[in-house]
């Protein structure tokens, strides 16, 4: 069974998925990222401190842990960011590279590396082209999608190019991740997309999975050829459907945590803050990339320290004007 997913987080979790749990946790290393609200450098004990509760709740995770099986090599991964930016082209190719090259701006050092994007491209390319090849010859596929709009366009425009092959009825199998669901003690948990799944708990949901209609099909190619000719440089999932919106769509979000914030905050916090308050299902590169940036250049915003080397740009101290 071929098994397609939307985003490098969901890629390496669903391969873990197969053989998560299998044999006795022999532990790792863990890289760990500690932050304060302030924005200053945590001490080695508080790193050391929260690298040790981590690997606690990564050996409770491996044991409880129920293996999916398959092969890692029949997992992959389109990670095109395709809810941003210019869709026109059939096959992502240089105008996709270049919105990668505009989200990955955001971190240091990139403009050392020109072939980086290029190569992505070039992979996904490679990828789809490996991916059809095994559709063609008979294999089965599973879809895995949510409302994430990274993910939801993902399977529409997946939709699209395997629409080109001849496949026979029962060969295409979808799993739809719930926006929610009730934990065993009762409580609710907001799920986000794929990526924010535990390797120990993709097994359960292989059960849900329902074979995509032709119908289905069709109509995810049909939406998604209507959404590149508005070639927006925004989608957006409303009413749980994928649209075309305005690029401003999430400013009021983003304002609303800056005027909770004092008249000078640090930007990684801001952003944080709007992804794990809002869920919006979009990634810090819209927030600081276009929006952030933008209300810097209308200047409403004044940045008032620099990152550190090596830092990506959003660790600054911002000023509101």
């Amino acid at each position: 069974m071929i098994e397609v997913v939307f985003s490098d987080s969901a890629y390496g979790g669903l391969k873990a998925a197969q053989h998560y749990g299998e044999g006795k946790y022999s532990g790792g290393t863990f890289g760990v990222f500690v932050s304060r609200h302030d924005g200053s450098a945590p001490t080695e004990e508080e790193i050391e401190a929260t690298r040790r509760e981590f690997e606690k709740r990564e050996r409770l995770e491996w044991e409880r842990a129920v293996p999916m099986d398959g092969n890692p090599a029949d997992v992959y991964g389109f990670s095109f960011g395709l809810s941003i930016g210019d869709i026109s082209e059939d096959i992502p190719g240089e105008k996709r590279r270049q919105v990668l090259d505009w989200l990955y701006s955001i971190h240091p050092n990139m403009d050392d590396e020109p072939a980086f994007t290029d190569e992505m491209v070039q992979h996904g390319r490679e990828v789809l082209e490996e991916v059809c090849g095994r559709i063609s010859a008979g294999e089965e596929v599973r879809v895995w999608y949510s409302n994430q709009p990274d993910e939801l366009c993902g399977l529409y425009w997946f939709m699209t190019q395997i629409d080109k092959l001849e496949l026979r009825d029962n060969q295409v199998f979808l799993v739809a991740l719930s926006d929610w669901e009730t934990r065993g003690d009762g409580s609710i948990v907001i799920q986000s997309g794929w990526g924010g799944i535990k390797p120990g708990d993709f097994h359960k949901y292989v059960r849900s999975q329902i074979a995509a209609p032709h119908a289905f099909r069709k109509m995810c190619a049909s939406c998604w050829e209507q959404l590149k000719e508005e070639n927006a440089i925004l989608r957006a999932v409303l009413n749980g459907r994928l649209v075309s919106v305005p690029e401003a769509l999430y400013d009021d979000f983003i304002t609303r945590v800056i005027n909770a914030e004092e008249n000078e905050f640090h930007e990684a916090m801001v952003i944080g803050k709007v992804l794990g308050k809002y869920e919006l299902g979009i990634g810090d590169a819209w927030v600081v990339v276009h929006r952030i940036e933008k209300m810097i250049s209308a200047g409403r915003l004044i940045p008032i320290t620099e990152p550190a080397p090596g830092a990506p740009i959003y660790h600054r101290r911002l000023r509101k004007r």
